[in-house]
C-alpha cells in the first residue's frame, strides 16, 4: 500500500484503505471577520497609547519649562544682588557665568523669552534697574494648568 504526503493514516474508510485528509475552512487560515476584529482592537489600542504618549511629553516640556524659568530667575536675582544693577539681558547672565547658555523655550522651540524689565530695585545700594523677570513667548494655554505659558 502506497502512501503520498496528502494522504493520511487516520482516516481509512470501510475497505481499510487510506483517505485523503479533509481540509476545512477553518484549518485554511483565519477568516476575513477575525482578521477586522484583531486589526480594529490593534488600532484602539495604537490610538490609545498614541494620545497617552503625546500628553506625557507635553507634561515633560511643560515641567522643563517650570525647571528653565527657575533658573534663570534665581540666576537675575543672584546677578542684580553681585553687580548692584539688573542685567540688560539674558546674555548678561552667561557672559557673568551665572548660567552656561540660554535655554530654549520648550514650548516654542526658540530662545526667544519675553523678557520685563523694571524700575525695581532689590537693595538699597542697586545702582540701576534692568531686567526683573522671564517669561515663555508662548501665549498658548496649558491643557493640565488652564492657564497660558507666557503667564508663569
Amino acid at each position: 500500500m502506497r502512501f503520498s504526503k496528502f494522504l493520511t493514516l487516520s482516516r481509512l474508510n470501510k475497505k481499510g484503505r487510506a483517505m485523503p485528509a479533509r481540509r476545512g475552512l477553518r484549518a485554511a487560515g483565519f477568516t476575513l471577520l477575525e482578521l477586522l476584529i484583531v486589526i480594529t482592537m490593534i488600532m484602539i489600542l495604537a490610538g490609545i497609547a498614541i494620545g497617552q504618549y503625546q500628553k506625557s511629553v507635553l507634561r515633560s516640556r511643560e515641567a522643563v519649562l517650570k525647571q528653565d524659568l527657575f533658573v534663570m530667575r534665581g540666576a537675575i536675582q543672584q546677578y542684580t544682588l553681585d553687580k548692584q544693577e539688573g542685567p540688560t539681558s539674558l546674555d548678561d547672565l552667561v557672559q557673568a557665568k551665572y548660567m552656561g547658555a540660554v535655554p530654549t523655550d520648550p514650548i516654542t522651540r526658540n530662545k526667544d523669552w519675553h523678557l520685563d524689565f523694571e524700575d525695581v530695585l532689590l537693595s538699597p545700594t542697586q545702582t540701576s534697574s534692568g531686567l526683573t523677570d522671564v517669561h515663555s513667548s508662548s501665549n498658548a494655554i496649558s491643557p493640565f494648568e488652564n492657564t497660558a505659558y507666557d503667564t508663569w
